[in-house]
């Protein structure tokens, strides 16, 4: 099995600067990639099967950076490019990088030791020794695979190591189910937990991410008091992100403690976020916010790690127009504002959220069976 570590690095000011030519290096490639294999398909109507090693006489700086990082750009090139071609309606064309976004990064991969952790540095290629806060170790008996180098907007740098060990992990027969109804606002309903009453940390730090932004704005493009200014506003979001981060990570891990299989709507994020038809409302911002489809990430992998299972609904499933109690469908619920309702059938009251939640757990229940 595979399993990632992340570190923060402290890198000297050498170690910057070779990080910011590899980055570089890395985006080049891959554009200049790009760019010829679009012109030679304008041009001949074929695909190219160009690589780095091509480009290394015109261009000899490439030289100078870790050849495993511009063959894993081409590698990640490859895969966007073959996606598109496979399938073109959930795949789009591959894009150029920019070097304007604010993060960058590159993977290089370990070959007979040349990327290890002693102390508390890690060896990388044509870099050297790199300090690392390591505040976990990695699992004993376990090898490196590849590590990726990423460089934050804020200015910070962080190592992803991804190790390979053997591990078998037998599937355990659940026994313990959990519902999930996803909220915009909470982020979840549980069925037989406490409600996520997700804070909304991007709603809490709003003002001053308004007022920090409106002074960027109004700072010319170039100077110093611009660049400080943007590092002002991306150490915000950073610590919007981190805040969001470390809430989900604590609920996921506690709910895969306690049960043995949770069952969650497999629903489109990205399509509830769009603006609806007319303009009249949107959920952008706050489904931004509470980052389900994160959590339901961290949520299937803890799960699995354990031998238990993150069972998926599908989005068509009425979970809140089921009564729990007798079965009965009411289809009154399809209106959003009804958030309570009586069921006709048997006269039991239900809270929508709940409901729902309650709903989903016994659908998970019946299809594990």
């Amino acid at each position: 099995m595979n399993k990632a570590y992340r570190y923060r690095l402290y890198p000297t000011i050498e170690q910057k600067i070779m990080f910011a030519k590899t980055f570089g290096s890395a985006r080049f490639i891959y554009n200049k990639m790009l760019g010829d294999r679009l012109d030679y398909y304008k041009e001949t109507g074929e695909r190219l099967n160009n690589t780095p090693a091509q480009y290394k006489k015109e261009f000899p700086w490439l030289n100078e950076v870790d050849s495993l990082a511009l063959a894993n750009a081409q590698i990640n090139l490859n895969k966007a490019y073959n996606n598109f071609w496979s399938n073109r309606k959930h795949f789009g064309k591959p894009r150029f990088k920019s070097k304007k976004t604010g993060h960058a990064s590159y993977s290089t991969n370990n070959q007979h030791g040349s990327v290890r952790i002693e102390g508390n540095k890690v060896k990388l290629p044509k870099i050297g020794w790199v300090k690392l806060c390591l505040h976990r170790p990695l699992m004993e008996n376990s090898t490196i695979k590849t590590v990726t180098i990423s460089k934050t907007p804020s200015g910070k740098y962080y190592i992803s190591i991804l190790v390979e060990y053997e591990n078998q992990i037998l599937p355990i027969i659940p026994k313990s189910f959990l519902g999930l109804d996803f909220t915009m606002h909470g982020l979840y309903v549980a069925s037989d937990e406490d409600n996520a009453d997700y804070p909304n940390f991007l709603r809490e730090a709003e003002k001053r991410l308004v007022k920090a932004q409106r002074k960027l704005s109004k700072r010319q493009k170039g100077s110093r008091n611009r660049n400080k200014q943007r590092l002002r506003v991306a150490v915000l979001h950073e610590k919007i992100a981190n805040q969001r981060r470390d809430f989900l990570h604590k609920k996921a891990r506690y709910l895969a403690d306690r049960y043995d299989a949770i069952g969650i709507e497999d629903i489109s994020v990205k399509a509830m976020a769009k603006r609806k038809k007319g303009g009249k409302f949107s959920f952008g911002k706050s489904i931004s916010d509470n980052g389900w489809s994160m959590f339901a990430s961290m949520l299937e992998y803890k799960l699995a790690w354990q031998g238990k299972q993150l069972i998926k609904i599908d989005k068509w499933y009425p979970s809140s127009q089921l009564c729990h109690v007798c079965g009965y469908q009411n289809n009154d619920t399809k209106d959003l504002s009804v958030r309570e309702w009586d069921c006709p059938k048997c006269g039991s009251h239900h809270n929508r959220d709940k409901n729902a939640a309650i709903n989903i757990r016994e659908e998970a229940r019946r299809i594990s069976a």
